[in-house]
């Protein structure tokens, strides 16, 4: 196998060996294990039997299966992508024809196939550039059942142990480990632990243990993309209100506001809490809200119990510019409701930091002014 495509690559050097070694063992008589009787046709189409007890058992086992013949197709059709100079594969048609396929083996009593790189390989050094070699493929699989049987039955396993030995090994592309390992630390320590994984255990369980694990980095990665950012506020002197200026300005001394960036879910809901809840002497706390790009029922309670929290020990909490589909889950866990009054949501800064400013002049045993030149939400 590794020695006939050096001498030409149309050579079909994974038949060339099961030959060979099937004639060396015969002729020397070596008590080996071989594949035995087939059988000498096709199964009657029938639907397979399965206990209901036994679903649950094979549910995680079809899913893991069925990312991995997707995965494996898609690969291989790249592969022959590259391979051949043609027209490019459709990678919905190649999964939809591949799950039809699926779908009719069971009923012959086969077993789910995907895309093989060794053997779509094979066939595209060979000359094969349409589906109709496919076609030729699957015909000469029949007629291996139907009409030469016996001579397979001689095929030493040892043979085709060796033929997956070698398939293996070419499956596996340096370059590729090279590059995702240089990619990113995850990347590779999601390699590494799918490798160990397979090795330890089985394939179907390492592609378990492969999702899991690239889950829950993915999850660390966005949770610290998670950021809160103080931000600058100062008085327009001989005004009746604030204004949000640069970086460059003072501080306003009783107000600080705090833009909320990234993430606020149930990975980082517990930071957000212990910073936010940590600010004291300041009278107002302005949260803006506008760059959060995710926000769950967990980061939604955090944002409540923040509110909470801070209005508890006497400062006011403003929350500027959520999204609407932001606000719809900040009602429905009812952070809103912590608010001090309905008008603490804004859709200005400007209005925001002004309201805040009349905070901070009437001090906190003043009533709640009403704001009727704000733009308020809710």
């Amino acid at each position: 196998m590794v020695v006939a495509p050096r001498l030409h690559r149309s050579l079909p050097a994974s038949l060339l060996a099961v030959v060979g070694a099937t004639v060396v063992a015969e002729a020397a008589g070596l008590d080996i294990a071989h594949i035995g009787a087939l059988p000498s046709s096709l199964p009657a189409p029938a639907l397979p039997a399965l206990d209901a007890g036994e679903f649950s058992s094979l549910f995680t086992a079809a899913i893991a299966v069925a990312v991995l013949a997707a995965l494996e197709s898609l690969l291989s059709a790249r592969v022959a992508d590259g391979m051949a100079d043609g027209e490019r594969h459709d990678p919905d048609r190649e999964l939809f024809g591949q799950g039809l396929a699926n779908i009719v083996s069971p009923l012959f009593g086969g077993m789910p196939a995907t895309g093989a790189i060794a053997r779509t390989a094979v066939n595209v050094r060979a000359g094969a550039r349409t589906r109709l070699a496919s076609v030729v493929h699957a015909l000469v699989l029949i007629g291996v059942v139907y009409m030469a049987g016996g001579l397979v039955a001689d095929i030493p396993l040892a043979a085709l142990a060796g033929v997956l030995m070698v398939t293996a090994v070419r499956m596996v592309e340096p370059h590729n480990v090279r590059a995702v390992w240089r990619a990113t630390r995850s990347d590779g320590a999601v390699m590494l632990v799918t490798a160990a994984a397979t090795v330890a255990f089985d394939l179907i369980v390492a592609v378990e243990i492969g999702l899991v694990a690239a889950a829950i980095l993915a999850l660390r990665m966005v949770a610290r993309t998670a950021a809160i950012v103080e931000e600058p506020v100062a008085a327009a002197r001989g005004s009746d209100h604030l204004t949000a200026l640069d970086e460059h300005t003072l501080m306003s001394e009783h107000i600080v506001a705090y833009r909320l960036d990234g993430a606020l879910f149930f990975g980082a809901a517990q930071r957000f809490l212990t910073e936010l809840t940590a600010v004291s002497d300041v009278r107002v706390v302005i949260l803006r809200l506008p760059q959060i790009q995710v926000l769950d029922a967990t980061g939604a309670q955090a944002l409540g119990e923040i509110t909470s929290e801070l209005e508890g020990r006497g400062i006011t909490v403003l929350l500027k510019g959520p999204r609407p589909e932001h606000v719809r889950v900040l009602r429905a866990v009812g952070a809103l409701d912590r608010l001090a009054h309905e008008n603490h949501l804004f859709t200005n800064l400007d209005d925001a930091i002004a309201h805040a400013h009349l905070h901070v002049e009437r001090g906190a045993d003043h009533p709640e002014p009403e704001p009727p030149a704000m733009e308020a939400a809710g």
